[in-house]
């Protein structure tokens, strides 16, 4: 069984809001799954309703097996959530904030492992400080110490990289990997989509409630991804030659460059036969250049799609 298993949830409000249309997903142990979506795509509120932070209007979540709903302890008690937000009790010292954020899932003591996270995420000297006293980017390690304490095996990352520093967020991502290797369930949610292409197992995108896609990244990026050969020539021209009028080039850089989009799962590309075309038609090229698709280019592409089709 999937470690998370997401059935058919919709979610609405009394206004009349439907957050979440029908949303179904498995997650399976020790992957990282990246949830990519715009502001107000449904993100937060499938992971609070993953969470038991809200309850779903309809359809069924289990995490390891427990219902989120009717067994919403045995749920929760494996669940690690960074928020987007920094909440913390401004007068309470970081050590404590951690030990009592075990102590609520009913941990036993262990000094020992909230030294070690706390070493980790570069706080063990800010251990005695009281969370008033620290920076935004170690209010946010404190976060991440929280959701660790209770060693989770479903840990839930909101946005975690938001306007934090460099060196937390390398920390963060290395952190990350070691819980990966220890078969710890990852889901992120990230407007750094870089990030997503650098470490996740699968993407999948959600918009307007619905999920519009689950894809193992690199099947994902092969599937949709596409090249763009760039021709740059050694004198610009004004339009293209007659002959390479059906060739599909656009031309940029105020015709110093013609520009030529194939697609990388073709057999041929046509690329040997349009460069032979374009010296054929009387250009000099001066340089060749290949570029791949972006996963970022590929979620924009989905969501226009979905915009257009509504």
């Amino acid at each position: 069984m999937p470690m998370v298993r997401i059935t058919d949830v919709r979610k609405a409000y009394a206004s009349g809001l439907e957050a979440l249309k029908g949303a179904s997903l498995d997650i399976h142990e020790g992957e990282i799954l990246a949830l990519l979506g715009p502001n107000g795509a449904g993100k937060t509120t499938l992971i609070s309703t993953i969470c038991g932070i809200t309850q779903p209007t309809s359809g069924t979540i289990t995490v390891g097996g427990h219902d989120v709903v009717t067994d919403y302890r045995g749920a929760r008690s494996l669940v690690g959530l960074v928020p987007q937000e920094i909440n913390l009790e401004p007068f309470e010292r970081v050590i404590n904030t951690v030990r009592f954020s075990r102590g609520l899932f009913g941990k036993p003591k262990d000094d020992a492992l909230l030294e070690r996270i706390l070493r980790q995420l570069s706080l063990w000297d800010k251990k005695d400080n009281r969370i008033m006293e620290l920076s935004g980017g170690m209010k946010r390690r404190v976060l991440i110490a929280k959701a660790l304490a209770h060693e989770p095996r479903v840990l839930f990352l909101d946005e975690p990289t938001a306007g934090v520093d460099v060196e937390l967020r390398r920390d963060m991502w290395e952190i990350v990997a070691g819980l990966k290797k220890a078969g710890v369930t990852i889901i992120l949610t990230t407007h750094y989509i870089e990030e997503a292409e650098a470490i996740a197992d699968r993407i999948a995108v959600i918009n307007k409630g619905e999920i519009l896609l689950v894809e193992e990244k690199t099947a994902l990026m092969t599937r949709l991804g596409q090249k763009e050969l760039r021709i740059e020539l050694h004198e610009p021209v004004d339009a293209l030659p007659a002959a390479l009028a059906d060739r599909g080039l656009r031309i940029e850089e105020g015709g110093q460059v013609l520009v030529y989009t194939y697609d990388t799962a073709q057999e041929r590309t046509g690329i040997a036969t349009l460069i032979r075309e374009v010296s054929e038609a009387g250009l000099v090229l001066r340089d060749l250049q290949t570029r791949q698709n972006s996963l970022e280019d590929i979620f924009v592409g989905l969501v226009s799609k979905q915009e257009d089709a509504a």
